[in-house]
């Protein structure tokens, strides 16, 4: 089985093909370096990841010039192979137990134009594409690495090193560390998965619970403050009943701490 995966640069990208390059078949290359290989070069592999975004698709309205997921998918749209989207919970408006089925309603630009991208893609792939609905992922990006927008991990950090700390009250939000994540993506490629599936721990997690973890190893004195400015507070889990029965996998909330706590390792002591 190969596999390619697009964005040399993202996080998600470099954490899956460090975790499973020894399990699996793996070629990581920009996106740059995708636009200028031709349809036999995508033709050598089963699956393609892509994990490159456009900051302006980010940011603004939908462009198709900015979408470099229809790019990739007319570049495969007579092969064979399957495609993997990263879409994300923020088609759907904040609320609890979310399901495929929900309504979907984008608050912003991002999530109005991953929905528009999930919608093309599946008119050009039909049942070659897989669209992840994806809840926050929480792990620590290298330092060199470009940030096309901040995470919750990222405001921590801001704040901590600055000796503050959001002092967060019953606000939730349904969190997966990226080893959870990336043995997610594994089992449903060996699943050979298709449709739209939210991957999720499928619980609430209280961000005071989640800041605790994160600070663990922290032995500085700090303040607490009321908010940071960008920090959206809407509460949300996404329902995973779809992707447990795919995969068969425990989702459990203790690895997602257990993997908080290498975090907090990594900042504080390392």
């Amino acid at each position: 089985m190969k596999i390619l995966i697009v964005g040399k640069n993202s996080f998600v990208a470099v954490n899956i093909f460090k975790k499973l390059n020894n399990k699996l078949n793996l070629n990581i290359i920009s996106f740059n370096t995708a636009k200028k290989k031709n349809k036999d070069f995508f033709k050598r592999f089963q699956f393609i990841i892509n994990c490159s975004i456009n900051k302006n698709y980010v940011a603004n309205k939908y462009n198709s010039r900015n979408d470099v997921d229809i790019f990739l998918a007319k570049k495969i749209q007579f092969l064979n192979c399957k495609y993997i989207f990263m879409s994300t919970r923020k088609v759907y408006k904040p609320k609890f137990n979310i399901t495929e089925l929900s309504r979907t309603t984008p608050l912003d630009n991002y999530g109005r134009n991953k929905l528009i991208t999930e919608k093309k893609l599946q008119q050009i792939l039909t049942n070659r594409v897989l669209v992840i609905r994806v809840s926050n992922i929480i792990g620590l990006k290298m330092v060199n690495k470009r940030r096309v927008h901040n995470t919750f991990l990222d405001y921590f950090c801001k704040n901590i090193f600055n000796n503050k700390i959001i002092q967060h009250k019953n606000s939730y939000k349904d969190f997966l560390s990226i080893d959870q994540f990336v043995d997610i993506v594994l089992l449903l490629i060996k699943k050979n998965a298709s449709g739209v599936i939210n991957v999720s721990l499928g619980r609430k997690v209280y961000l005071k619970n989640i800041v605790k973890w994160l600070n663990y190893y922290n032995t500085k004195s700090f303040n607490y403050i009321s908010e940071d400015k960008g920090m959206n507070n809407d509460s949300f889990t996404l329902n995973n009943d779809k992707l447990k029965k795919i995969i068969n996998y425990k989702i459990s909330i203790s690895n997602l701490r257990r993997d908080c706590l290498k975090i907090s390792k990594k900042i504080f002591i390392n």
